[in-house]
């Protein structure tokens, strides 16, 4: 059997009353619960800075450090707002060190929200310096530098300050999910399967239980249980206290709905999400996409273009260009090639490991070799399921398909760390195996990859029907390993 990141999957839901509640979230209104705002934030806005003393800066930091360090969403504006009032709070007070802290996290989430690297060289200095004027029991700069790390896709340097941090202080619920996202990362599911039951086993209070929802939502649906994934995600939504919280479990429903091939579903929760936070991007992106799938090319195509107008993101790039080659467009499909090595290069310049994503770029549309030589780098480094089903597809590409497979299984066996149902993942295992003349398990994973998704992408899509066309009837007959 498969290593299994909890124990158990939770008891069963009531479904008819998750249902009610999935589409009440989706049209913007939770039944029994009401956002958490003061009532000038209702009409006007976030409320105004407390007065200095004190007593009202702490108040002013807390919610920024949970939102960066413990996935908490925050909204842009007051992000930006809070940066400009830290950044005079230094300046005056170069000594304090929480100071420093709450700079540097309110960068690390400002960049990651908007998806802009420039933020986190300036946040990495910023958390340093905490550090160097306080050092040893600076939980809140450890937070804030493992969360920098996983916004930069460095897994072992999350799992190092991520793992000092809970050191210092063990009861803190909020070194948790960081560590649970750096193992998981790095493939090593037994210490996240115990850092997720000391983080479910820990008492929270109201403001934080939606984050360990969303986090037991995420980890849920890396195991496959998509129902349980949903539950949590749902009631996460349901107990956000701020419009962005809500609108960020809601982006994540709809992601979760793509995943399943449920457009009508998606689309409702991306629409919603955006509602609540039109800065949400995985909720314009995961509309765009959605609308794609619908067949609304038009809408889908000036969706995009609005995303990544406002921030070039190298992955939503990566796909726009791919709509545009599976409409049979392929000089347009190459400007967004184009805008995405450049806004990969942006992003490396800040920090971040993009090896996973120009791998996947140089397998389907480049180098394959260099995919292959990259993503192996990847993997000696931080041996995730991603990185697995990225460098089996690239030695695919290269004609290297007997080491593919072994990648490719690691991707989507449960008993090699694969539980999650990925139709992209599928696909790739699907072909590998056809290639290898596999017939029959080759058909069964291409259809499974259909099942799970039959939208999954709009070049891969039709391939994979074009493939099992062409195995036509085949004996169904375990392969030799099985």
């Amino acid at each position: 059997m498969g290593t299994s990141l909890v124990p158990e999957p939770p008891a069963p839901r009531r479904r008819v009353l998750r249902r009610v509640l999935v589409a009440s979230l989706a049209g913007g209104v939770v039944a029994g619960t009401v956002l958490m705002l003061l009532p000038h934030e209702r009409r006007h806005g976030p409320a105004a800075p407390p007065a200095a003393g004190p007593e009202a800066r702490p108040r002013a930091q807390v919610p920024v450090l949970t939102t960066v360090t413990y996935g908490v969403p925050a909204a842009l504006p007051g992000l930006t707002a809070l940066i400009g009032r830290q950044e005079r709070l230094v300046r005056a007070q170069p000594r304090d060190a929480r100071a420093w802290a709450v700079l540097g996290s309110a960068y690390v989430e400002r960049g990651r929200r908007a998806g802009d690297a420039a933020d986190y060289p300036k946040a990495e200095r910023a958390l340093r310096e905490s550090l160097k004027v306080r050092g040893g029991r600076n939980t809140e700069a450890l937070d804030g530098l493992a969360a920098l790390a996983l916004a930069r896709r460095d897994f072992p340097a999350a799992k190092s300050y991520g793992e000092q941090a809970l050191k210092a202080a063990p009861k803190r619920w909020q070194a948790y999910p960081p560590l649970i996202d750096a193992y998981t990362g790095l493939g090593d599911y037994e210490k996240a399967r115990s850092t997720l039951d000391k983080l479910l086993a820990l008492r929270t209070d109201a403001a934080a239980r939606p984050a360990v929802m969303a986090r037991a939502s995420a980890v849920y649906r890396d195991r496959g249980w998509r129902e349980d994934a949903v539950a949590q995600l749902t009631d996460a939504a349901a107990a956000a206290r701020t419009p962005a919280e809500q609108a960020a479990w809601l982006a994540g429903l709809g992601q979760l709905a793509w995943e399943r091939g449920d457009l009508a579903d998606a689309l409702r929760h991306f629409e919603a999400a955006l509602r609540l936070d039109p800065d949400q991007r995985p909720a314009a992106t995961g509309r765009a996409r959605t609308l794609a799938a619908l067949g609304h090319t038009p809408q889908a195509l000036a969706a995009y273009r609005a995303v990544v107008a406002k921030q070039p993101n190298p992955a939503d790039l990566l796909e726009l260009g791919e709509l545009y080659e599976s409409l049979g467009q392929p000089g347009v499909a190459e400007e967004q090639y184009t805008r995405m090595k450049e806004a990969v290069r942006r992003a490396v310049s800040g920090g971040v490991d993009e090896e996973v994503l120009i791998g996947r770029y140089e397998a389907d549309h480049g180098d394959p070799w260099d995919g292959v030589e990259r993503l192996r780098e990847e993997w000696r480094r931080q041996p995730g399921i991603e990185v697995a089903d990225a460098l089996g597809w690239a030695l695919h590409r290269a004609g290297e398909d007997q080491e593919a497979l072994t990648f490719a299984t690691t991707a989507t066996d449960k008993a090699k760390g694969g539980g999650v149902r990925s139709a992209l993942y599928a696909y790739h295992r699907g072909v590998i195996e056809a290639e290898l003349e596999r017939y029959a398990p080759a058909r069964r994973h291409l259809e499974e990859a259909l099942r799970i998704n039959p939208y999954f992408s709009p070049l891969k899509a039709p391939l994979a029907r074009e493939a099992l066309r062409e195995l036509g009837d085949v004996p169904d007959e375990p392969p030799p390993s099985e």
